[in-house]
C-alpha cells in the first residue's frame, strides 16, 4: 500500500508540474491539497477496521470529486462506459418514462402515453426514491436508467414521490411493481385543430424526430394551414443537431441559432440557419413549461430571439450545457461539463443554482397550478390519439388547456390584424 500511495504522490506531482510549469507557486498549492488525499489513504489503510480495496478508495474519491462540480458531469465506473458506449438500441425494455435529475433526484419529465408508468399514473414531477428498495438519492441517472430497463416481462420495483396539489399538502409516497415491456418511442404526433390552425406536439429530439418532424409538416402544409402550434412541454431534450435541423426549417438567412462557450477557446461553437427556410412565412406559436429541458430549449430560445415565435407558457427546466466524455487509463471515463450554450442574444440557458436564473422566459407567460396541470397532461391522450373510441377521461375530470386556448387566439388575431392590414 505505501508503494502505491508513494507512486500516486509521484503521478499527481509529475502531472501537476507539468500543467503549471510557470506557475510554482499554485503547483505548491495543489500538491498541499492533494496530499490530504494521500493521507487520508493511508490512515485508512493502516486504521480502518477491515480490509480496505485500494481501487474503491480511487473511485470513491473520483466520484466524490465531480460530485462537487454540478449534476450532469460524472465519474463513470468501467461497466458504466461500456454500456454507455454501446448503448445504441432503438427499442429496449422498460417502464416508458424520460427522466432528468432535479434536487438530486430522479426526476419524471413525462411517461410515454400507453406504457406501464403511464397506465400506473405517473406524472411529471414525480420523484423515483427508491429502485428495489435502493435509495436513488445523487445517484447517477446512467445508473438509475440502467436499473429501471430489463428485459420485456421482468418487474421492477419503484417508491415514487408525488408533488402536492397545494401548497398546504405534503408529497406523498406510493409503491409500484411495474412489468417492463418493450418501448417504441413515438416522438411526433400531429392535427388539425381546426381548418386553419396546425398542431405538432415533439415529446423528446431523439432517434428519428427530425424525419417525422418534416414529414407532419408537409401533411400539414396540404392542408393549408395558416398557423402552427408546437408543443414542446414536457419535452427533456435530446440531441442538439436534431433541435438545430428543427430550427432551420423555419430560420433562414444564415441567422444565428444557438452557440457554446466554455473556459477553452476551442469550446467555442457556432451554429446557424440556412440561406433560406422553407416555413420562414408560417406563423408560429411554441408552448413550454417548467419541465421543457436541453435540446428543447435551445429550440425555443432560436425561434424567440430570430422573432421567428411567440413563447408561452412556464419558464422551461433550464438544463443546456455541454458534456465531454473523456476515456480514463483503466478503462473508466469521466463525463465532464466543458461549455453551456447560449440562445442569439448571448442569453445562457442553463440554470445557475445559485441564482436559480436560466431556462427561457415565455414571452406571454400562463400559469397552471398542479392539480389542473395533471388534468391537462391526462387529457393530452386525445391529441395523441383524436379517434380513440373511448375517452380515458370522464368529462368531469376534464379541464380546458389554457395555454393551448392562447396560442390558438394569438394565431386567429395575427390572422384577423393581418385581414386589416390587407383591407387597408
Amino acid at each position: 500500500m505505501k508503494k502505491r500511495v508513494f507512486w500516486l504522490t509521484m503521478i499527481f506531482c509529475a502531472v501537476f508540474g507539468l500543467a503549471f510549469p510557470r506557475i510554482n507557486a499554485a503547483a505548491d498549492n495543489t500538491y498541499q491539497q492533494l496530499r490530504i488525499l494521500v493521507d487520508m489513504m493511508e490512515l485508512i489503510n493502516k486504521n480502518y477496521a477491515e480490509e480496505v480495496e485500494y481501487k474503491k478508495l480511487i473511485h470513491g474519491a473520483a466520484r466524490g470529486m465531480v460530485e462537487e462540480l454540478d449534476e450532469f458531469s460524472q465519474y463513470m465506473e468501467e461497466d458504466v462506459y461500456e454500456r454507455v458506449k454501446s448503448d445504441t438500441e432503438g427499442e429496449f425494455g422498460g417502464i416508458g418514462i424520460r427522466l432528468d435529475v432535479k434536487d438530486g433526484w430522479p426526476t419524471v419529465i413525462t411517461p410515454m402515453p400507453g406504457t406501464p408508468a403511464y397506465k400506473a399514473g405517473m406524472y411529471p414531477g414525480d420523484k423515483i426514491i427508491k429502485i428495489e428498495g435502493e435509495s436513488t438519492k445523487d445517484m447517477p441517472i446512467d445508473d438509475v436508467v440502467k436499473r429501471l430497463r430489463g428485459k420485456p416481462g421482468s418487474k421492477v420495483k419503484l417508491t415514487v414521490a408525488s408533488e402536492p396539489k397545494n401548497k398546504e399538502e405534503d408529497w406523498s409516497q406510493k409503491e409500484l411493481a411495474l412489468e417492463r415491456v418493450t418501448i417504441k418511442p413515438e416522438v411526433v404526433k400531429y392535427r388539425m385543430l381546426d381548418d386553419e390552425l396546425a398542431y405538432i406536439r415533439v415529446t423528446d429530439f431523439s432517434g428519428h424526430v427530425i424525419e417525422d418532424f418534416s414529414a407532419a409538416l408537409r401533411k400539414i402544409s396540404e392542408s393549408k394551414a395558416r398557423g402552427l402550434i408546437i408543443d414542446l412541454r414536457y419535452n427533456p431534450g435530446g440531441l442538439l443537431m436534431a433541435s438545430v435541423d428543427m430550427a432551420k426549417f423555419f430560420i433562414g438567412s444564415e441567422k444565428l441559432i444557438v452557440y457554446t462557450k466554455g473556459k477553452k477557446d476551442s469550446n467555442y461553437q457556432e451554429f446557424r440557419a440556412d440561406k433560406s427556410a422553407v416555413y420562414e412565412k408560417l406563423p408560429v406559436v411554441v408552448i413550454i413549461n417548467r419541465y421543457s429541458a436541453s435540446a428543447s430549449e435551445i429550440f425555443a430560445g432560436a425561434m424567440q430571439d430570430n422573432k421567428r415565435a411567440v413563447i408561452i407558457g412556464e419558464n422551461s427546466f433550464g438544463k443546456a450545457s455541454v458534456q465531454q466524455i473523456m476515456p480514463l487509463s483503466d478503462g473508466s471515463a469521466l463525463r465532464l461539463t466543458i461549455a453551456h450554450y447560449y440562445t442569439p442574444s448571448g442569453k445562457m440557458i442553463h440554470r445557475d443554482p445559485k441564482t436559480g436564473k436560466g431556462g427561457i422566459k415565455p414571452d406571454i407567460e400562463v400559469k397552471v397550478s398542479r392539480e389542473d396541470e395533471i388534468k391537462v397532461f391526462e387529457s393530452m391522450e386525445e391529441i395523441y390519439y383524436p379517434d380513440k373510441k373511448e375517452n380515458p377521461l370522464k368529462d368531469k375530470n376534464k379541464v380546458k388547456d389554457e395555454c393551448l386556448q392562447r396560442a390558438t387566439e394569438i394565431l386567429k388575431a395575427r390572422e384577423a390584424f393581418a385581414g386589416l392590414a390587407a383591407s387597408k
